[in-house]
This record gives structure tokens, sequence and C-alpha cells, in this order.
């Protein structure tokens, strides 16, 4: 399989095998081809022509894998937009990519996405679809009289080297990015991905991660159709509700971000659930909290927890821990290089560091990007001459070629000299009986430069104050990685990935007063 195409006739053999669940509506995967075919004759119908974007702005949802699905099918190319955009980012998109359909799921949340993106720069945009609403039934219909002829047709003409996406990043820091993948790259990663992880036919999946990002599309529904799994996927993120689904629906594979099962491990209500259909987590992040996984193994049935790490740019997977690494291995590192792929970890000058040194993580091979879309420059700034691609992300590489991800270069700050890395700091502090989360920023000092400040959720059945913190850190740690400061907060700001937005803790560090300790 070498195309997107291929993929879904592929996920037809598993015939009447349930393929995706939402509430009340099941579809079997011969139900859920033959969706995505109505949607491929309605693009069809509505002109879209090979190589044009597909613009989807909602929730998850089995209507946006209709859709995306469907325009793939005919050489569509997609453009996910994250759910957490106002009107004028998600105009931008459409604009930046060129899209000329665009589905939203209006009333969502309270949002109105139609009347968000009204107005905007988006000259491009021919057609606009409520997935929610009777436009989605008027979509579908006027695909009624297109041939299989012309569907079949166009399938054939999609090759492997075709883009069959362009995910734009978040742009947390400036506008953001499109990056674009092919189908053979993205196909070849997530056959690998799903075969490392050991996902199969009878795992019912539970997608949390939301589809406009690489976890929750490609290796959540694409690895689904790759592998024949059930597919659950939510549109919210709500733990009891992950905890309802989990028990009624008897799901085995819940991968996620940290946060998830952070949020899970520290729910009060989580042992009036039946949890023990849950087998497969797969996990990563800028590091993975050892103590979370200690929990997972222990205080949650999972049996295979596995890290791995990957950014939007490498289409989303450069490491993975294996099913075979010891329980240490897992706990502290994100795992070897896929198949085929060259990883190295180097210095400012673009020199390879040794084993145990930290530097930069860069990567090269067949899942890197084809750049980003209309912007050569940027493309030339993160993908060098020799086709390495520069993460941005610090590391350390043991002499297995084992990944252990120490920080981004952004998030390090410098305490008197010394370089400090918030995810050592925050692993650190979660040994503490009553940390539930935490995040590590640093803030301007005038004696040291710089110095950390933590931003912690409590336990629900621990108590701790900020004093009591600091002084246990101070046995356990170097003084310079010590926070300075600790503010107590109900939750964490996340991202719609579900990824802490550290420069939302850094702005609030701007409101002063804060002192040495807050609570």
């Amino acid at each position: 399989m070498l195309t997107i195409p291929q993929v879904v006739r592929a996920a037809a053999t598993f015939g009447d095998r349930e393929a995706l669940v939402d509430g009340d509506r099941r579809w079997t995967f011969s139900e859920l081809v033959r969706e995505i075919e109505r949607c491929a004759r309605s693009f069809v119908a509505l002109g879209l022509r090979p190589h044009d974007r597909v613009a989807v702005w909602a929730p998850n949802s089995p209507e946006w894998m209709f859709a995306a699905l469907g325009a793939q099918m005919v050489g569509g190319v997609l453009v996910p937009i994250n759910t957490r955009f106002k009107g004028a980012e998600a105009a931008y998109v459409i604009e930046r990519s060129g899209a000329s359909f665009l589905f939203v799921a209006n009333g969502f949340l309270g949002i109105d996405y139609a009347s968000d993106v009204s107005g905007q720069p988006t000259p491009s945009l021919r057609h606009l679809v409520d997935i929610a609403g009777s436009s989605w039934n008027e979509f579908i219909d006027a695909g009624i009289r297109v041939p299989e002829t012309a569907i079949a047709e166009r399938e054939a003409a999609v090759r492997p080297d075709d883009l069959c996406d362009i995910i734009f990043t978040s742009g947390t820091t400036g506008r953001p990015k499109g990056v674009m993948s092919r189908h053979d790259q993205t196909i070849r990663v997530f056959l690998e991905w799903s075969s490392i992880v050991g996902l199969d036919a009878d795992d019912r999946y539970l997608i949390v991660n939301p589809f406009f990002h690489t976890f929750g599309y490609k290796a959540g529904f694409l690895a689904c159709l790759l592998r024949g799994s059930a597919m659950l996927p939510l549109a919210v993120f709500d733990v009891p509700t992950v905890l309802r689904t989990v028990s009624t629906e008897r799901i085995t594979a819940l991968p996620g971000p940290p946060t998830l099962y952070l949020s899970i491990l520290n729910h009060p209500d989580r042992h009036a659930f039946d949890l023990s259909s849950l087998r497969l987590a797969v996990t990563g992040a800028a590091a993975v909290p050892v103590e979370m996984i200690r929990r997972m193994r222990e205080e949650l049935s999972f049996r295979v927890i596995l890290t791995a790490y990957g950014l939007t740019e490498s289409t989303g997977t450069i490491t993975m821990c294996r099913q075979d690494d010891d329980p240490e291995t897992i706990s502290s590192t994100s795992g070897r290089a896929i198949s085929d792929i060259e990883v190295r970890v180097v210095d400012e000058d673009n020199v390879e560091v040794p084993h145990g040194t930290a530097g930069e993580i860069v990567c090269r091979g067949y899942n890197v990007m084809p750049g980003y879309f209309a912007d050569p420059d940027a493309t030339a700034d993160t993908v060098d001459e020799d086709g390495w691609l520069h993460t941005g992300d610090v590391g350390v590489m043991d002499e297995r070629g084992y990944l252990a991800i120490t920080d981004r270069l952004k998030d390090m700050f410098i305490v008197g000299g010394f370089n400090a890395y918030p995810a050592e700091i925050e692993n650190a502090l979660l040994e503490h009986p009553a940390v539930a989360q935490v995040a590590v920023v640093g803030r301007p000092d005038e004696r040291m430069g710089e110095v950390g400040h933590a931003f912690v959720v409590r336990r629900t059945d621990r108590t701790c104050d900020a004093d009591e913190l600091v002084e246990w850190a101070r046995t356990r740690m170097a003084n310079y990685k010590v926070p300075r400061g600790i503010t107590f907060v109900e939750a964490l700001p996340l991202n719609a990935s579900g990824k802490v937005l550290k420069f939302e803790l850094r702005a609030r560090l701007e409101r002063p007063p804060f002192g040495a300790n807050q609570s």
C-alpha cells in the first residue's frame, strides 16, 4: 500500500468487523468504506481537482474522517485546522493553503465556526459544509449520480509521492507553518508505528487525540485502518467520559500525551470503573515522567506501555521503544530510530557529540517532510542541505542508539551559568507523593540571571505547601535546579493536543507580585 486510496480499499477486506463507534452509531468496515466512497463522489461532483486542498475545522467525529478520506481518495490534499484557533487564525490557514472546501461543526461548544470565518480573506474558498447540519446531507446528495468508474479513475491517478496533507504547526512561536506530507511516507511510517506498538484487529482504540494533530489522525484512525482496529473517536477529552467509555466499550488501546494518563490517575472516581480491558498505552512528549510510567503499571491495567518521539515535520515519528525493551528503558528513553531512519545528537556547530552528551536532535530519512508549504526560507532553516531535520529538541543518546529527550532548546534556562532543563526538574518533582502534575519555566532573577518556577497540581488525596516542596526538592537535586517559586493551580493550561502551554505560564509570571513561594 503506497497511497491512502489503497489503504481504504484494503480496509474493506475486514468486512463485517466493527470499525467505528460514535455513541449509538456503529459502522462495519464495509459500511465505513461506502461512507468514504459517498464523500469521494461528492467531491468529484462539486469540482474538486487533483491536488486541491480541503480544510476541516471541527472536533473528532465520523464525518471528519469521511470527508478527509473521501477527499484523499480522489486526489485532494487534507488541511486539518486546530479547533482552538479563532476565526482569523483559521482564515490564515485557509488562505495560506488555498483551500477550496471547508468543513466545520457549527454549534460545537457553542461556537459558530461559519460566522467566525465569514468576512475573513479566504478568496480560494468555494464550498463551506457544516458536518453537524443539513448542508452535510446536501453535500452527500451532490454525488449520487457520479459513476463508480469516475472514482476509480481518480483513485488510480493518485501517486505515492503526491501530497496527502498539509498540517499547520500550532503557531505558539509565530505564524503557523504548513508541514507537507506525502502518501508514501505517511503510510510507511504508520505501518511501522502500528507494527511496533502491536496494534491489531482485536483492539478497540479510544481516539482522544485530536484529528487535526498527527497523533489523532495518523497514529489514530489511519493506524486503525491499516490494522483493522475498531475506532472510537472522542470530540472532547473529559476524564469521566473516558473512564465510562473504557468500561462500557471494553477499550484496549488508549494512546495519548502524558497529561491524559496523569489526569486519569489523579481522578477521584477512577476506581468506580472497570478499566481491566486496557492493555496498550503509547505516549510521548519532550520528556515522559518516569513516575507516571510506574503508576500506570501499578495502578492501571496497562500491559504494554511504549514511549515514542517525533514531530509534525518528521511525519509524527522519529524514535520508538519496542515491546521487548526493559521497563527502565521504556521509562527513561523514547526508544531508538524506526527502520531506515538516521538520528544524531549534534552541537551548535552541527557536529555529532559523543554518546551521553546533550545536544540537538536531528534526523534524516523517508519520514522528513518535503518542506513547509509555499515557504522555502522556513524549510531551509529547518532541513539543512544534507537533508537533516533540525528538531529544536535537546536529547542524549546512549551507546545502543536509544534517545532520552531532555527538553526543548527554547525551554531551557540558565541559572548562574548552569543549563537547567525543565523536564528533568519536572520528573524529579513528580516523585513527591502530593504532586499530580507539574510544569517548570524559567523567570528572570537579578542575581542568578534566571531561576526556575514550578506550577503544581496537587493530588486530590494529598496535601503539601510550597515551602515543604522546595525543601524536599533541595534534598534531591542540585541547588541550581531547585525552583525558587511554587504556584499551586487547579489545572495546567493545555493546547488541544494535551501539551502544556508554557508561554501562558511565563505570561502569568509577568503579573506581579511573585515572591519566592506562592500558594
